[in-house]
């Protein structure tokens, strides 16, 4: 019993950890079903991307018009923040931020699902990732594992984003592609209010990402460490930060290190004035999360 309640493991906002090895989460968010959102008219469905790993994935599609003659829609690659150990493409907060993005572009939206650390330790998040990317350029000559893709994406119009630590995976896919050589047209990255390791060790993820220093020098977790930053297989990164984010020099970081690299592409900022780390999330009425919403809208539509 005395196992069940010692804690050997605390850290503050995400988890802990009990000598019997359970993890509890301080951070828990409802999750809801696939769905068609009343307001908007955006479907959802889950899609599986390896039984094996139970790796599934959300994608959100569009109100279409029957009317309308059929056309391809751009697709956006969404990967979800949490400190590689909470969140989920399935919950209210990834929901509630995705369908107007979804509803106004428009655009189709698959929501990354990948494994959570530490059940799941990094490097895996990555691996996840990578492998749902793969999925979806199985569908670059319109005979994928999914209708809803085949149908209605244009493969050659892809937009990879993410907010945190889901900024550092999405920058992490869009090097991966550049390397491997994709398929699909990456048109741009979405960095919002990234994390990036620093040169100081980070408690946190050692303990997430046993096998690396923690810091900086791990290119997974620190693109100015990737020695394949300059092959990035996109032409376009917007970085987002906000004024009272304690993660802001870290997003000023990264576009420094872009542009000291060399990357052929266009960097351009955007900063939150008076808001903290990913506000958006967890305040999605307010009238700065809106106007957040917008300029990502038109910095999208703006490259399509």
């Amino acid at each position: 019993m005395a196992s069940a309640t010692k804690v050997v493991h605390e850290f503050p906002f995400f988890f802990k950890v009990y000598e019997d090895g359970r993890i509890e989460r301080f951070l828990t968010t409802p999750r809801l079903p696939p769905s068609t959102d009343p307001t908007t008219g955006v479907q959802s469905k889950d899609v599986v991307i390896s039984s094996d790993l139970e790796i599934k994935s959300r994608i959100f599609l569009p109100k279409l018009n029957p009317e309308d003659p059929p056309k391809k829609l751009p697709l956006i690659i969404y990967v979800h923040g949490g400190g590689f150990c909470i969140g989920s493409p399935f919950n209210v907060i990834t929901q509630g931020f995705l369908t107007p993005l979804v509803s106004q572009i428009p655009a189709v939206v698959i929501a990354v699902g990948y494994r959570l650390a530490p059940e799941h330790p990094l490097p895996t998040a990555y691996d996840d990732c990578w492998a749902t990317f793969q999925w979806i350029d199985s569908h670059a000559t319109g005979s994928g594992p999914d209708p809803w893709i085949n149908e209605y994406v244009d493969t050659t119009r892809v937009f990879l984003m993410g907010e945190s630590a889901g900024a550092n995976l999405a920058q992490y896919l869009a090097v991966q592609a550049g390397v491997n050589k994709t398929r699909l047209g990456i048109r741009g990255l979405l960095a919002i209010h990234p994390y990036f390791s620093q040169k100081e060790p980070d408690k946190l993820i050692q303990y997430l990402y046993p096998t690396s220093s923690g810091s900086d020098d791990e290119a997974k977790l620190n693109p100015r460490s990737d020695p394949d930053l300059e092959k990035m297989g996109c032409s376009n990164v917007l970085i987002v930060v906000a004024e009272k984010d304690f993660l802001r020099p870290r997003g000023m970081d990264y576009m420094e290190a872009l542009k000291k690299s060399k990357w052929e592409g266009k960097v351009e900022f955007m900063e939150n004035e008076g808001e903290g780390h990913c506000f958006h999330l967890f305040n999605p009425s307010s009238e700065k999360t809106k106007a957040l919403v917008q300029d990502l809208i038109s910095h999208v539509n703006k490259l399509l």
